[in-house]
């Protein structure tokens, strides 16, 4: 992973005539690989057409989240933007893939904005928190901030996004949040 912080994290997944199952989170084998969160609040978004973008998100402290994030349906292309000013990484992100068909979860840490784009039409994104949501506390970055160098799978005009993430401010415009 470009960031280290930035986790990518696959489970078995034990499939047989019926389907599959996978555990997403057991809180004990996380904590031996070092990520010891303790999640509190599942949020899931559904997105009936590709390019939609939500994002890019993130919570001021003392609400600030750290996430792990996967797709039920469909595929992401899913972003984290390092927002630690006292971080080597500071504005640089991290972009991945994600499906439903992968198995695969990303874990955001505090301290970064995070978003992502629908591929595919009808895909769900579930995702955990270790931080209740704070509308007093919510913030972004502009997903379209050129000077991210995120390559979004669609163009500016035709993604579909809500007003309010289209009037988010770019990374230079932001005041520092997390040091």
């Amino acid at each position: 992973m470009a960031i280290p912080d930035v986790k990518l994290i696959r489970t078995p997944r034990f499939s047989d005539t019926r389907g599959y199952f996978c555990e997403t989170f057991q809180r004990a084998d996380f904590a031996a690989q070092g990520l010891d969160c303790d999640f509190l609040q599942d949020n899931q978004s559904s997105s009936d057409r590709p390019g939609t973008v939500r994002g890019l998100h993130f919570q001021r402290p003392p609400f600030a989240q750290t996430k792990l994030v996967r797709v039920l349906r469909g595929s992401i292309l899913d972003v984290a933007v390092d927002l630690r000013r006292s971080s080597s990484s500071f504005g640089r992100h991290v972009a991945m893939e994600l499906s439903s068909e992968s198995n695969e979860q990303l874990l955001v840490p505090a301290g970064f904005a995070h978003g992502f784009c629908t591929l595919e039409p009808d895909t769900v994104v579930f995702y955990k928190v270790d931080q209740v949501y704070s509308a007093a506390h919510d913030s972004g970055v502009n997903w379209a901030d050129s000077r991210l160098g995120i390559e979004w799978p669609v163009a500016s005009a035709e993604a579909n996004l809500s007003e309010k993430d289209r009037g988010l401010p770019m990374l230079v415009d932001l005041a520092p949040v997390f040091e």
